[in-house]
């Protein structure tokens, strides 16, 4: 019904996929006070919807992901999905019990509406009159979504980093519409080192000559050095020191000091070879967009600072997990998530995973990581049979 699927040889792929764009002529009401009249949202599915379409799991992306999952694009080199080593049959969300749902953001750049998409009432690029978007918002449109698909209820609502946010906003937006919150890798609310590496990323972007004010699509440029260094600040921060240690140690290019400004070491390298990469196609409005929803989610800033207060509404179990070498979301972070569910006396799980890749740990295969989430996802299978 919604996913186009062909065969390919691994039997733990979903196979190859196609994104399927889902259209809203209704107005979203958003944080800022501004309201999108129309807009358009990306989606790929994974697995089979059943008759009561109880199994449904949606799951959030982080900052430079989106809709693509899963699976491959037929035809594309590297086109894997961003979660495909936890996404299929037999893996540990198995798509042989469970509906899987990926959906990009508004405000993103892969499909959905975003400031390089056509603004209707002035028929050119948004630009900067985009305006900016929530995780609220950003839930509030996936709830239409699945108001769409038929779906009153998730099995299973998971996001890591930025989609973990998404994930915990969901258990409070719409309670009675989660049965299970899966948070891996996030915070209740970024700390003023997290905030302050990404204004240094937002200044990098708009400082750049190509910028022209968030206008660039109209002079035909894109502020790719602003955006390369975006990528490289940010890139760091998703490491741990001692990966960066073990990966590039003070390794050089070409075996000796240049005595210049280009490239010595090999992480250099790494980085600026990130930075191209990113800048070739990403988009840097979205960037300063989604790195100030970032900044703003803080579901206890309407309760003094009182998480636990915050997370009453929550009716959801949930799954927590943290990773140890993880400096950008530190487990400590989680543990504050864990500790104001229990207040509240809710179902929580919760694992601190010892993996030696930072933030980046939770995009990767780790046996332990990796038998924590298909055990609860067998919980959720049995709580469905």
């Amino acid at each position: 019904m919604f996913l186009v699927r062909f065969t390919v040889p691994d039997p733990q792929s979903v196979g190859y996929v196609t994104p399927t764009e889902f259209h809203f002529d209704e107005p979203l009401l958003l944080e800022c006070g501004k309201t999108i009249q129309q807009y358009s949202l990306m989606v790929e599915t994974y697995g089979t919807l059943n008759a009561d379409k109880s199994n449904a799991v949606l799951i959030c992306h982080a900052l430079n992901a989106s809709h693509h999952v899963a699976g491959l694009y037929e035809g594309e080199d590297k086109s894997t999905g961003w979660w495909d080593n936890m996404i299929g049959p037999g893996k540990p969300l198995d798509t042989n019990r469970f509906f899987v749902i990926g959906v990009n953001n508004l405000g993103s750049c892969f499909g959905s509406t975003g400031p390089s998409s056509v603004n209707p009432a002035t028929g050119k690029p948004y630009g900067a009159a985009f305006p900016f978007v929530t995780v609220q918002d950003w839930v509030n449109a996936q709830a239409r979504l699945a108001d769409r698909m038929g779906i009153q209820r998730f099995a299973a609502v998971m996001g890591g980093s930025l989609g973990g946010m998404q994930a915990l906003q969901w258990s409070l937006s719409y309670p009675d519409r989660v049965a299970h919150c899966m948070v891996i890798a996030s915070t209740p609310k970024l700390s003023a080192q997290n905030i302050a590496f990404n204004e240094v990323a937002r200044q990098a972007i708009v400082s750049d000559p190509d910028f022209h004010g968030g206008n660039y699509y109209e002079h035909g440029v894109v502020p790719k050095r602003g955006l390369r260094l975006a990528r490289m600040i940010g890139h760091i921060t998703y490491l741990s020191g001692d990966d960066m240690s073990e990966k590039f140690g003070r390794n050089l290019r070409n075996g000796d000091y240049n005595y210049g400004l280009d490239v010595d070491f090999q992480v250099e390298s790494y980085l600026r070879y990130q930075g191209d990469k990113f800048a070739d196609y990403f988009d840097a409005n979205t960037y300063l967009l989604i790195t100030k929803a970032l900044d703003y989610f803080d579901p206890a800033r309407h309760t003094g600072g009182d998480l636990a207060k915050a997370l009453e509404a929550a009716k959801a179990r949930f799954l927590l997990v943290s990773f140890t070498t993880d400096w950008r979301f530190a487990p400590e972070r989680t543990r504050e998530i864990v500790e104001a569910l229990m207040a509240n006396h809710r179902d929580v799980s919760y694992a601190e995973i010892d993996a030696p890749h930072g933030h980046d740990a939770f995009l990767l295969t780790d046996e332990r990581y990796h038998t924590v989430v298909r055990r609860y996802f067998e919980r959720i299978a049995k709580e469905l049979s």
